[in-house]
């Protein structure tokens, strides 16, 4: 006879073994770990080590999470995987950021250093949007026009699309209008991705990215590098056209006209026989000083001589700094203002008196007026008939003496004031401004055209005239019938057109 076994009692399923977790000391940080591919072992091992140093650590995924980090996971993958887990799509609460969706680098980092490392794009997985979470797959059909997206600053392809346009501004050195156009295109729309490309079959379907920027893409992510690209820095034709071209006042062809005639530096047009135009003799003179990227600080300075100069003859005039500044931008290559005012009468003539009144003081090294143009600007979408004075500015030295700047004239900011008789050449550095004069019906268009980026504005021409039969200029918005339609902002121009509006800081395309 067998004895009859007692009954065990059933185990209850055990409770996760967790350390007892410190105070947070990073209250505003709230990490997640994703458990997929990385495994509950890990995780725990993780979780132990975050809490010893004082990090909030997430058991379960909720809006309370700034820190979501995975481990050999896609972007997508970790979408998906939280929803499915979860229910809820990762996006942002109301009133609350997105939580950042990061590779496991950030965490091992944040550990060495014993508190949250601030996150870098090398981190980053993918962005998450305010609305939705933004994957890969909602993203595929990117819109073809760049007008029609929205291109931050910082951006997450940026090894493949300094490529492009290195391929870009080659094309344009041999004359292929279209093949620099297309490079462009292709590296636009990488810039508006909201993730980092991770192989070629992903740009299989976004506009432009076909062809020979397939190829680029492929070698880029496959190695790190693109010979084609590297050749094309090596050689002799592309660092000579980079420098000639970088004069002020030499466009691609004089620039390409020199290199066949045997300059190869800047000391071969200081002792050829080229006969030099004004512009380009002040370029190469303060060569060195414009090949220098302005801050955002000069700029400013710039705009306090721009404004005082101005207000000096109409004091409410209205003076926008635009281009890449208005963009976000903290370096640019020159500083461009927009000026005007109610009344058109104001504006006669004041432009004129303010760079006189500059060149008085010293503080012009060169300048070219150009009148306003009386033909119409209707049909000409890529010129602009503005008054326009574009000029290469003595910018003083920050750190000149009270009494010195007080000297010339009394009040003004000694930031923004020449030493007596000129700026000494040792305390100065030249910067190149535009100054842009349009009458106030005009403005909103004007503000449009100068803010750029380049490209962003060629695009919206193209948008406007092949999908809605409209001519765009920075003069006004003109319909089949070429009547001119009014608008009062920006806003209002991308509504004429049936577009969503997008901000300064997102035209960076």
């Amino acid at each position: 006879m067998f004895p009859i076994p007692l009954k065990r009692r059933k185990r209850e399923a055990a409770e996760p073994i967790n350390p007892p977790a410190t105070a947070s000391l990073f209250p505003d940080v709230c990490v997640f770990l994703v458990e997929r591919r990385m495994g509950s072992a890990r995780r725990g091992f993780l979780t132990a080590l975050a809490q010893r140093k004082g990090f909030c650590v997430a058991h379960e995924y909720s809006y309370a999470v700034t820190h979501v980090v995975s481990e050999q996971n896609t972007f997508s993958e970790v979408l998906s995987w939280i929803e499915m887990k979860t229910g809820m799509l990762v996006q942002c609460a109301e009133g609350q950021r997105a939580p950042h969706i990061l590779d496991i680098s950030w965490f091992t980092e944040s550990m060495s250093s014993g508190k949250p490392v601030a996150v870098e794009k090398k981190h980053c997985l993918g962005v998450v949007g305010y609305s939705v979470s933004i994957d890969k797959a909602v993203v595929s059909v990117v819109p073809p026009y760049a007008c029609q997206r929205r291109t931050p600053l910082i951006h997450h392809n940026s090894d493949i699309t300094d490529a492009l346009e290195v391929l870009a501004r080659a094309a344009a050195f041999q004359g292929s209008e279209v093949r620099c156009l297309g490079f462009t295109r292709a590296a636009s729309v990488l810039k508006s991705l909201p993730y980092k490309l991770q192989s070629a079959e992903e740009a299989k379907g976004l506009p432009w990215c076909g062809g020979h920027c397939k190829t680029v893409i492929q070698e880029i992510l496959e190695d790190g590098v693109c010979s084609e690209v590297d050749g094309l820095k090596n050689s002799e034709q592309f660092q000579c056209m980079e420098i000639l071209t970088g004069i002020f006042g030499v466009g691609v062809r004089t620039a390409e006209r020199w290199y066949k005639d045997g300059v190869r530096k800047l000391s071969d047009l200081k002792e050829s026989k080229i006969k030099l135009l004004e512009d380009q003799r002040a370029g190469l003179e303060h060569y060195a000083d414009l090949q220098q990227l302005v801050t955002r600080a000069e700029a400013d300075r710039v705009e306090h001589l721009v404004r005082d100069a101005l207000q000096g003859f109409v004091p409410d005039i209205q003076i926008t700094m635009t281009g890449g500044f208005c963009r976000g931008k903290q370096h640019g290559h020159d500083v461009d203002f927009l000026i005007t005012h109610p009344d058109e009468g104001a504006l006669t003539r004041l432009l004129r008196k303010a760079v006189n009144w500059l060149d008085d003081q010293g503080l012009l090294l060169y300048y070219r007026m150009k009148e306003r143009s009386r033909t119409s600007h209707r049909l000409n979408g890529h010129m602009d008939g503005h008054e326009t004075c574009y000029a290469i500015l003595a910018l003083p030295s920050s750190n000149l003496e009270k009494s010195e700047a007080e000297a010339v004239v009394p009040g003004m900011p000694c930031s923004t004031v020449p030493c007596p008789g000129g700026v000494d050449p040792r305390r100065r550095r030249a910067v190149r401004v535009d100054l842009v004069v349009t009458p106030f019906a005009e403005y909103p268009y004007a503000l449009l055209g100068w803010t750029g980026s380049k490209h962003f504005e060629r695009e919206m021409r193209r948008f406007s005239w092949h999908e809605k039969k409209m001519s765009l200029t920075s003069h006004g918005l003109y319909d089949a019938e070429e009547c001119s339609i009014p608008a009062t902002s920006e806003e209002e121009i991308f509504a004429h057109l049936g577009l969503n509006y997008v901000p300064p800081s997102d035209r960076n395309a």
